[in-house]
């Protein structure tokens, strides 16, 4: 696999650059209020009242979801591996204290539900770059960039989006890949995800992208 940079006219595929937000503020707090676990875990909550307390919040709110209620968490971590692929019904915002990779792929791409791992590609997000993801890109949690340092990435998601799974009696296949509230998830084999129940709909390599790293 090669990192293609975000400025690649591939990147428009799967999500755009949002320009004109103050994020100075947004970043010192996810810097310096959210920790980085261990090498090999990842820490995701879905809404931090640090962030959401922020005067950017409502900006956020009010431009780039058009008024829709919405999240501000971080994931964070020293991931290196695909694992799973998830999607939502709307867009997802991330923006990094580091470079980070994200490793995607399109919901058009599944072939009867489920994904060949040759089809995803790997994009270098650059620090301090909001980007958004389209509903239809298929994503999980970012990897990191360089092999000495971790993530911080912010999320922002509608309210409520990874929270409890609704109770819904299942009537068609993408019921049964529902995980959790607005969040429908594909998982590898070798992923925990995969052995705590989750669908294996991922085929061929768990990509690692850790070779990939200086």
């Amino acid at each position: 696999m090669k990192l293609l940079p975000i400025s690649d006219p591939l990147f428009q595929k799967y999500g755009q650059i949002l320009e004109g937000y103050d994020l100075k503020e947004l970043l010192q707090v996810l810097k310096n209020e959210t920790p980085v676990p261990a090498e090999g875990e990842v820490v995701y909550v879905r809404s931090e009242p640090k962030l959401e307390a922020l005067p950017v919040m409502a900006e956020l709110r009010d431009r780039a979801y058009g008024g829709m209620p919405i999240e501000i968490g971080y994931c964070n971590g020293r991931n290196t591996k695909l694992n799973c692929l998830e999607y939502h019904r709307d867009s997802e915002l991330n923006l990094g204290t580091e470079d980070f990779v994200l490793l995607l792929a399109k919901r058009e791409e599944l072939e009867n539900g489920r994904l060949d791992s040759r089809k995803v590609v790997g994009f270098v997000v650059p620090k301090g770059v909001l980007i958004e993801v389209y509903a239809t890109t298929l994503h999980f949690a970012p990897c990191k960039a360089k092999t000495d340092t971790g993530t911080q990435v912010l999320v922002v998601l509608p309210r409520g989006t990874n929270g409890d799974r609704p109770a819904i009696r299942p009537n068609n296949a993408e019921d049964e890949i529902l995980w959790a509230c607005n969040k429908w998830l594909l998982a590898h084999a070798e992923s925990q995800q995969a052995k705590a129940g989750a669908k294996v709909l991922i085929d061929g390599e768990n990509i690692d992208i850790a070779s990939l790293l200086k």
